[in-house]
């Protein structure tokens, strides 16, 4: 594939699967609002615990086989079929252990809920086996346009189960709803819309090829998936289930706004890269355009995001949430960093350096682990546990600078100029929002001044510096709208 095609499918890409988060991620937005007013935080607490435990169990069926498809160049029908089939058992297999495991998982925590709550939700993890292929075959394809709908239909239909069920008063049963019928209506638009159907043929070789790249992608992904859960496995046990649910919520909306872009970046960048991984030229900079624009919109989103946090909880989700504000704040600039990180080890994973990407998370997941265990022993804060998540933040994205350059001669000045502009931005911005919510005026009256505000005086400075990635995403927005 030429490099003009290959840019047609990165920018066709990038907008229907920037499409596809913000439209799935604002409806969860809603969702999440309406649902945080109708079910108790303790009640969030349980479902909180109960996603570490899936989430885990995930990383063993989607961790390392649908990226191991993607990165091969030469992928054929014989090779999504093995790894259908393959899928489909070991899905199984985990969902079986899973159930046997939700007793004793339920003893532990003293919450007798767990049990069943536990075993019905893992029924996502079968469903998830059959999704890893489907997903990893429009990816591959860079057929984008079915992410959008699929994810979207997916968010919708799960969203009104899930408000209906809160509003008869089915609490902790209406996430439970919700959680898993987003999953399979997911899969099932994509079973309709993708054109791809499983052979009745198996290749043990071909299982092999696969895995002997995807088991180092699946050894990360769970080492990653721990090493967040770690977190708050500590803090459900030590603390208190509405502790966890107030960290969580703290979690849940910066995660909303970097997944938006972070999604994106992955999708796209990965069989970008993997197509042209002969050329590192090329690669360097599809992976300096990721960094640069995705920093450029998460940044004003996340620090702005940040300044507003204590408007946003009392205005939205009600003063009942006010507890999860400073975990908010500390969260958003956790995310903030996470472009640079996205681009740079999707890069390395489409290159084929998948030993690398884990030995790089073996280091930053050895330093964060002592970092917590630093704050949990030394003080008795779920909020010294927070602030230590986003020092360990910062050491992971200084470990993968080095390796930028060396791969892809990826220079350090390079890296710094990519990312500057737009932090510099995003914080003076910050600083004036801010300022903006101490005025003594009606609350939302402040919150919506704030964000207008806010994203009028980031345009502008962007529009006023010729900021080079104000006027590429204008640029790439109306080619597109043109094509169209």
């Amino acid at each position: 594939m030429d490099s003009k095609n290959i840019r047609k499918k990165v920018i066709g890409g990038l907008a229907w699967t920037y499409a596809e988060r913000v439209a799935a991620q604002f409806v969860s937005l809603i969702v999440t609002i309406i649902l945080a007013r109708m079910v108790l935080p303790e009640e969030y607490g349980v479902i909180s615990i109960v996603t570490i435990f899936i989430g885990i169990a995930d990383n063993f069926v989607v961790g390392g086989l649908g990226n191991a498809l993607i990165q091969k160049k030469d992928a054929d029908q014989l090779d999504f079929s093995s790894v259908f089939y393959f899928n489909i058992v070991f899905s199984l297999i985990v969902y079986i252990i899973i159930f046997i495991l939700a007793k004793p998982i339920s003893w532990f925590y003293g919450m007798k809920v767990l049990e069943p709550v536990l075993q019905v939700m893992a029924l996502r993890i079968p469903v998830a086996g059959i999704n890893s292929v489907q997903q990893a075959f429009v990816s591959k394809k860079m057929e984008f346009k079915k992410f959008f709908f699929a994810t979207l239909g997916g968010t919708v239909f799960s969203a009104i189960i899930g408000i209906l069920l809160a509003y008869q008063g089915y609490g902790v049963w209406a996430l439970v709803a919700q959680y898993l019928t987003n999953a399979l209506m997911d899969t099932v638009i994509l079973w309709m819309t993708v054109r791809w159907r499983p052979e009745r043929k198996f290749s043990v070789r071909r299982m092999k090829g696969l895995l002997s790249y995807g088991w180092k992608i699946l050894v990360t992904s769970l080492m990653i998936t721990l090493y967040v859960d770690i977190q708050d496995l500590i803090i459900g046990k030590k603390f208190s289930s509405e502790d966890l649910a107030y960290s969580n919520k703290g979690r849940q909306f910066p995660s909303l706004i970097s997944t938006n872009v972070n999604t994106s970046i992955s999708k796209v960048l990965f069989p970008a890269i993997a197509e042209s991984q002969d050329d590192l030229e090329k690669v360097k900079q599809i992976t300096r355009r990721a960094i640069s624009v995705g920093s450029y919109i998460l940044s004003p989103i996340l620090i702005g995001f940040a300044a507003i946090a204590d408007t946003f909880v009392e205005v939205v989700l009600t003063s009942k949430w006010m507890p999860c504000v400073p975990y908010l704040r500390i969260m958003c600039l956790v995310y903030l960093l996470q472009p640079i990180q996205t681009a740079s080890l999707q890069a390395m994973k489409a290159l084929g350096k998948s030993d690398l990407y884990l030995k790089l998370e073996i280091i930053k997941k050895v330093f964060g682990t002592i970092i917590l265990l630093i704050t949990v022993f030394s003080f008795h804060s779920v909020l010294a546990i927070i602030i230590g998540s986003l020092g360990a933040e910062i050491v992971s994205t200084v470990v993968n600078i080095p390796a930028n350059k060396k791969i892809f001669g990826y220079q350090y000045r390079e890296q710094l100029e990519d990312v500057g502009a737009s932090f510099f931005m995003s914080f003076i911005m910050g600083c004036i929002v801010a300022g903006v919510g101490t005025v003594k005026l009606n609350t939302g009256f402040i919150f919506l001044l704030q964000l207008f505000i806010g994203a009028g005086f980031y345009i502008l400075m962007s529009y006023i510096g010729k900021n080079k990635n104000y006027f590429y995403v204008l640029k790439i927005g109306s080619e597109y709208l043109k094509k169209k």
